[in-house]
């Protein structure tokens, strides 16, 4: 069978970092994306270290014309993408009424269009292709909500019913369309918001049921669960990786 080409936002560190690990485990070829080349560099050179094959490639995902690019650049390196992971995230926790317009569109940008844009450039080719698996990373905040962080739960509410709408189009193409809905993850991104709240990660880990935060691992193996031969029948799902935190 030929070797199946993944191409994951925010690739460069955190749980991106993680899936693109996980998934040249499997086998895959993987594309690194990232706004952060020296991540992107560092993760290719570890994927390699295990003996996988892998590729940094330059993409901002808040710019139409930037995703563009990387995918034109993925095509002449590999010949087609048969995963996308849309894992490129970001926030700034604190109350609503004291976030500025700025700070909401950034969220917005990078949480929810940019998950927007590479799906506009990237399914066309797997249509071509014939097949494809869409791996979109919401957030537990967008079912649930999460003081601190209203504009970021719109943003992965809007990923999880963007993805929904996107499975059913998608269905006539064999593609399949899915969510993995984190809740709190140990990742870089969680450490600087922790930073700000030294007993957050301690109050978070009595609340989950497994008496911890996720690790980057977790949520990689649930991508690659949705990635897999074993998932072809789901689609339009929201799955759910939070410990029990919530039960939804």
């Amino acid at each position: 069978m030929k070797q199946r080409v993944a191409f994951i936002t925010g690739a460069g560190r955190g749980i991106g970092r993680e899936i693109a690990m996980t998934l040249a485990a499997k086998s895959m070829k993987i594309i690194v994306t990232d706004v952060n080349m020296e991540n992107a560099q560092e993760t290719v050179s570890l994927i390699k270290a295990e003996g996988g094959e892998a590729q940094a490639v330059f993409c901002d995902v808040t710019k139409l014309e930037s995703v563009q690019e990387a995918a034109e650049t993925s095509m002449a390196h590999y010949g087609s993408i048969d995963v996308l992971v849309n894992n490129a995230g970001w926030d700034k926790v604190e109350p609503f009424l004291k976030s500025e317009p700025g700070t909401w569109k950034a969220i917005m940008d990078i949480n929810l269009m940019g998950q927007i844009h590479t799906c506009k450039e990237i399914l066309p080719l797997m249509i071509e292709n014939g097949s494809g698996k869409v791996i979109n990373v919401a957030s537990d905040s967008g079912r649930v909500g999460s003081s601190g962080e209203a504009v970021y739960s719109a943003a992965k509410g809007g990923v999880i019913a963007f993805t929904k709408t996107i499975a059913r189009e998608m269905a006539r193409y064999k593609i399949n369309v899915n969510c993995v809905s984190p809740g709190p993850v140990d990742t870089p991104l969680f450490q600087e918001i922790g930073s700000y709240n030294q007993g957050i990660a301690t109050a978070l880990e009595k609340a989950i049921p497994f008496r911890r935060l996720a690790q980057p691992r977790d949520i990689a193996n649930a991508v690659a669960y949705l990635a897999s031969e074993e998932a072809e029948y789901v689609t339009g799902q929201t799955l759910s990786v939070n410990g029990g935190l919530a039960m939804v």
